[in-house]
């Protein structure tokens, strides 16, 4: 599998993960990843989190990085630890978005091991104006997170 590469749905299922995730990306664990138990240290999930989001938001669309960019933030992370990673395993990053509202979305994460879930996570995204006014999330947009992900209208 190649690593640092965004995988479709097809892949991912080759993984071993199955729906709803349809987009992922695979890495390996690094020696700066890791903590003084051996095994992923909290914040390297978080970095994980935030490259897979800048790649899912290129190819999803959020923002095509021309004109006045959104302010895109992240307003709410959190972590749940279901098993160990540790130094040189292969994992899988998976993201999909599970809830619009009219200018923030919900974001899921895993992280799997060889096909099984050892971390998942979740982020509340909104998007702003330059002058941090909210900024309404585009029909184009929402409709790529109901089709794609499964997202849910709220």
């Amino acid at each position: 599998m190649q690593f640092l590469t965004p995988l479709d749905a097809p892949a991912l299922r080759e993984a071993g993960i199955e729906a709803p995730w349809s987009f992922g990306m695979a890495d390996r664990v690094r020696f700066g990843e890791i903590d003084v138990l051996a095994h992923v240290n909290n914040a390297a999930y978080l970095r994980w989190f935030e490259n897979l989001r800048i790649h899912y938001f290129r190819d999803y669309g959020v923002h095509d990085y021309t004109g006045t960019p959104p302010k895109i933030v992240l307003r709410n992370i959190g972590l749940d630890f279901k098993a160990e990673v540790k130094l040189n395993d292969d994992y899988v990053l998976t993201g999909r978005t599970v809830e619009v509202r009219n200018s923030s979305f919900t974001m899921h994460y895993g992280v799997y091991v060889g096909g099984k879930l050892t971390t998942a996570g979740h982020a509340v995204i909104v998007m702003l104006e330059q002058d941090n006014t909210k900024r309404p999330l585009p029909g184009d947009l929402r409709q790529r997170f109901i089709e794609r992900d499964g997202a849910v209208q709220l």
